[in-house]
């Protein structure tokens, strides 16, 4: 995997949620966009330090939206 791999993927990620309002969750995101987990957080962790989405955590589990 290099850099323009995990920017493509970040782009899917961002198109995804950009249709969204309210939080996702990480695995409805893994399933829908069908990403392994290294590909999945490589890209959420571009768009984190892109401050591009925030995190949350309801029920124990994890879920990211566009800011």
């Amino acid at each position: 995997m290099n850099i323009e791999e995990i920017g493509t993927n970040a782009g899917k990620i961002w198109m995804y949620l950009n249709n969204k309002t309210d939080f996702i969750s990480i695995l409805e995101l893994k399933f829908s966009l069908k990403l392994n987990n290294t590909k999945l957080y490589l890209s959420l962790g571009w768009l984190a330090r892109e401050d591009k989405i925030v995190f949350t955590i309801e029920n124990n589990e994890l879920k990211v939206k566009l800011k």
